[in-house]
């Protein structure tokens, strides 16, 4: 498809920049990350470039042939390691792909005390129907599942407070698109946070 070939070519490279740029400095020094859905592994690989001191680990429940990093497979709900076995776990443009984003919350809860997140807010107009289209033209022909469970911001508060986490800091104006997709492609349906554990 015509979509999906242009947006391969203009827009995921300037994605992956551009959420690395977000992403790196919510990294604390040293920290073991785990990448929950990592995909072909291109964020990770270009945070480690700039974050020499980061080491990251990828999941998937679908490993690419041409990663570019070390993936583990997982069941997509059961994350495979033991409590505390990292310093962060991120999830970057995930977590709407699954049926109850709670669940992969709460074992990232279990196994990390910092929780990196890149996803939507489900506000303003015509908010759901824009993000379906977004990920219909990166996602579909990769074969990853597309439920489209979108949250609004009261909805992702109800779920970290009941994992026992809090905010940190939310970014909603990450200039991920150029003019004149930015208009229709940004508008704050976008976000990088970092939520940590509310006794810390």
């Amino acid at each position: 498809m015509i979509f999906n070939t242009l947006h391969d070519r203009f827009v995921s490279r300037r994605r992956v920049n551009v959420l690395t740029r977000h992403l790196a400095p919510l990294i604390p020094p040293g920290a073991r990350v785990l990448d929950v859905g990592c995909g072909d592994g291109a964020i990770d690989s270009t945070i480690m470039q700039r974050r020499p001191d980061v080491s990251i680990t990828g999941i998937d429940v679908l490993v690419r042939p041409s990663s570019q990093i070390a993936v583990k497979h997982f069941d997509g709900r059961v994350i495979p390691y033991p409590d505390a076995s990292f310093d962060v776990a991120m999830f970057v443009d995930v977590l709407h792909h699954t049926q109850d984003p709670l669940v992969l919350l709460a074992e990232a809860a279990r196994v990390a005390c910092t929780i990196l997140i890149k996803d939507h807010f489900r506000e303003g107009f015509m908010a759901n129907t824009t993000l379906r289209f977004m990920d219909w033209v990166g996602n579909a022909h990769h074969g990853v599942a597309l439920p489209h469970n979108y949250w609004r911001r009261k909805q992702w508060n109800t779920a970290f407070g009941r994992i026992g986490f809090a905010a940190i800091t939310i970014q909603s104006s990450l200039n991920l698109y150029t003019a004149p997709a930015s208009w229709f492609f940004d508008r704050g349906l976008h976000f990088v946070g970092r939520f940590e554990h509310a006794s810390r």
